[in-house]
Formats: structure tokens, C-alpha cells, sequence
């Protein structure tokens, strides 16, 4: 009986692991106020942000930034300072 039950919870690791995994990849949606500093920053280099996630507590990410120039992916970090920009073909 132990060994079935041993078995049975080996068999369970692959799929708490798989579901820690899905976890961890859901970026979420900066607050309202986040997305107002984000856009405030954007704007001055004239591009707007169709969405703002947060990749941490201190890094926010931009996909597909409209800006006067193009197509960005822009990345900012917790003082609302790009980081990151590039060119998103």
C-alpha cells in the first residue's frame, strides 16, 4: 500500500511542477496609476502604450509601443526610466 501511494505522488510531482511553471509566466497588469506614469514617460519620446505589465516590482514592460517612429517594445524600470527599447518587427 505505501509503495502505490509513494507512486502515486511521483506521478503528481511532473504536474505541481507544470503548474508552478504556468504561474510564474502570468505577467500582471500594472495598476492604473503605474500605467499613468508609464504613459507620461512614453509620451515624451511620442509613443503610447496599448498595455503596461509588470515583469517584477521594479520593471514594467511595453509590447507593441506605438510611437511617432515605429513599432517598439519598451521596458521601464521601478523610477518609470526606459531601460530597455527595441525595434519590434
Amino acid at each position: 500500500m505505501k509503495s502505490i501511494l509513494f507512486a502515486l505522488s511521483l506521478a503528481a510531482l511532473p504536474a505541481a511542477a507544470l503548474a508552478q511553471d504556468a504561474d510564474d509566466t502570468v505577467e500582471k497588469l500594472a495598476s492604473p496609476e503605474e500605467v499613468q506614469r508609464v504613459a507620461e514617460t512614453l509620451s515624451k519620446i511620442g509613443c503610447e502604450a496599448p498595455q503596461v505589465e509588470k515583469e517584477s516590482d521594479d520593471l514594467f514592460e511595453v509590447d507593441d509601443a506605438t510611437c511617432d517612429i515605429g513599432q517598439y517594445d519598451i521596458k521601464l524600470n521601478g523610477d518609470y526610466k526606459i531601460w530597455v527599447i527595441s525595434l519590434d518587427e
